[in-house]
């Protein structure tokens, strides 16, 4: 791991290092040290035999190679004995013994690891990751809230205009299209695999930006990942980017986010509002603001990436009859106070349009209403259905995932409401949709997810090296019991080859019709319905399985 100019960046190798340690002393305790004691007791009665031909008169002091050999392993079984002896009686013997023992094997196993292909689950970055989570999770809000009142400040803006963005071609009366890509960030084949696809779609005229809905990069948002997660992999996209950040992106505390995403004054003001929220208890200073928004600059020029068009981490798009929200939920799905009021104004200033909203986090995910004992995600839920947001897409889940349900209305009529999870874009593949789907789904009308159990089986079934094979068994024949799904397994089974099952999603704005079309994109091309499992009214009507996944939304007044 790298480290950078600050006191995270000078703590996630030791972080990384403590895995290491970590991933040690379990290999050590749970395998190497039960077969050591297996072997020692299975082969006493040899090792008795050994000492009685060693302690033989005849036998003493014999320099025949057998018997040099055969010294040299009582010996070490000796040794070993008293090592035992000794680790029962003290800690830092039994720490000794463990790491001497699995030292070994876990250096062998962390540098051959990537022959394997990346694994969450065996890449200490990973686990370094999981410490900034639990040391930013409860302050995302306190700065979100400081961010917001000083770009305020700074811009000189209120916060109905503030964060509204205006991308080029939307506001006449043409029909228009932008894409929605999901949780791209690894840096990875599964990533790269989708470029073609969407730099093809994009240089279509028609398409006139691009929106990045969750985690652009993985596994700490981290300026140093920038380069070859973000930049190289949208080069010759010249629509303008926008996103929002998912969970990961705020583990550095927005700062490689809001360095890439935001305008220059905005992301110098967001960056030393969020060092004085903190009472500058921080290795950020003012020298290193302005080298995360040099360096910004200096990537979005090298690699011609139109990206730095908004003033937070949430924005929207008002167009006569279309609206576009998108809305950050942080870490723990929360909205603060002020982007709470946003949130109200932006659906204010969109009634009578259409919606859509993208979500940093799904309300429906595997089958399930995520919004269940969290009273606060609930309410962001409540509040988008009760002013007639049509469309809500999220990423996080890292897969293609769609539900149909219908919803009241503020006037009190019902209506159909489309939930989207589009987390496809690159991350290692959410398998616990197709593996845990339940008997009955918690939406009542329709619901589809990609990829088809079937497939997804099948490339288990292929490509699953010999060690992961227990997990695989344990998966299908079990269901990971006792884990409550089988989603916490995912990043075992994560590889970087083909077939992948990569995805993002083209909306096309079709005013000239009165309606709005969702195109599934796979790796090769537009997805088919066949490609996906399917339930409930899907596929529509006059559709077969060799047509394209295409969800029709008609565009009416609310």
């Amino acid at each position: 791991m790298p480290t950078s100019n600050s006191w995270l960046g000078f703590l996630s190798p030791f972080v990384a290092t403590g895995g290491d340690l970590f991933l040690t002393l379990l290999v050590a305790l749970l395998l190497l040290l039960p077969l050591r004691l297996l072997w020692r007791r299975l082969t006493r009665p040899v090792e008795r035999l050994a000492w009685g031909y060693l302690l033989n008169k005849e036998n003493l002091g014999s320099r025949s190679a057998f018997g040099w050999l055969l010294a040299r392993w009582t010996e070490t079984r000796f040794d070993f004995s008293k090592e035992l002896k000794d680790a029962r009686a003290s800690l830092p013997s039994a720490l000794h013994l463990l790491l001497r023992l699995g030292l070994p094997i876990a250096a062998i196993f962390v540098a051959i690891n990537p022959i394997w292909g990346f694994s969450w689950y065996f890449n200490t970055e990973s686990w370094a990751s999981g410490v900034y989570q639990k040391m930013t999770e409860l302050r995302v809000d306190p700065w979100r809230i400081a961010m917001v009142d000083a770009v305020l400040k700074a811009v000189g803006g209120d916060l109905d205009k503030s964060f509204q963005v205006h991308p080029a071609g939307v506001d006449g009366l043409q029909d228009f299209s932008f894409l929605v890509i999901g949780d791209p960030g690894e840096g990875d084949h599964s990533q790269y695999a989708l470029i073609e696809r969407y730099l093809d779609v994009g240089r279509r005229s028609d398409v006139k930006f691009l929106v990045i809905s969750s985690d652009v990069i993985y596994p700490a948002g981290s300026m140093a990942d920038y380069e070859f997660n973000f930049y190289f992999p949208f080069k010759g996209l010249e629509k303008p980017i926008y996103a929002i950040p998912g969970n990961h992106d705020w583990f550095d505390a927005l700062e490689g986010f809001n360095a890439n995403f935001l305008e220059p004054r905005a992301a110098s003001a967001a960056l030393e509002a969020r060092v004085e929220a903190d009472l500058h208890l921080t290795s950020t200073n003012t020298r290193r603001i302005g080298a995360l928004i040099g360096q910004g600059g200096r990537l979005r020029n090298l690699y011609n990436i139109n990206n730095n068009n908004q003033r937070g981490p949430f924005f929207e798009i008002q167009t006569p009859d279309f609206a576009l929200i998108a809305i950050d939920t942080g870490i723990q799905r929360t909205v603060d106070e002020r982007q709470w009021s946003w949130l109200e104004g932006a659906l204010d200033r969109a009634r009578d349009k259409f919606i859509m909203a993208i979500v940093g986090h799904p309300r429906f995910a595997g089958g399930q209403d995520t919004s269940i004992g969290d009273e606060k995600f609930s309410a962001l839920y409540r509040l988008l259905e009760s002013h007639g947001v049509t469309i809500a897409m999220a990423g996080d889940t890292h897969d293609f995932e769609y539900y149909q349900t219908e919803s009241m209305s503020s006037t009190g009529g019902s209506r159909d409401m489309h939930y989207f999870v589009n987390g496809g874009g690159g991350a290692y593949l959410s398998i616990g949709t197709a593996f845990d789907w339940p008997d009955q789904s918690a939406t009542v009308r329709s619901w589809a997810f990609y990829p088809r159990l079937e497939d997804l089986k099948r490339k288990l079934d292929s490509e699953t090296p010999l060690w992961k094979r227990p997990f695989l068994f344990w998966l299908e024949h079990f269901g990971a019991w006792p884990i409550s799904t089988a989603e916490p397994l995912s990043g075992i089974f994560d590889f970087n080859r083909a077939p992948y099952f990569q995805s993002f999603v083209e909306v096309r704005v079709e005013r000239s019709v009165r309606r709005v079309r969702l195109i599934l994109h796979g790796t090769t091309g537009p997805l088919l319905w066949r490609d996906l499992q399917l339930g409930g009214r899907l596929p529509p009507a006059g559709t077969n399985p060799d047509d394209r996944v295409e969800f029709v939304i008609p565009m009416v007044s609310k």
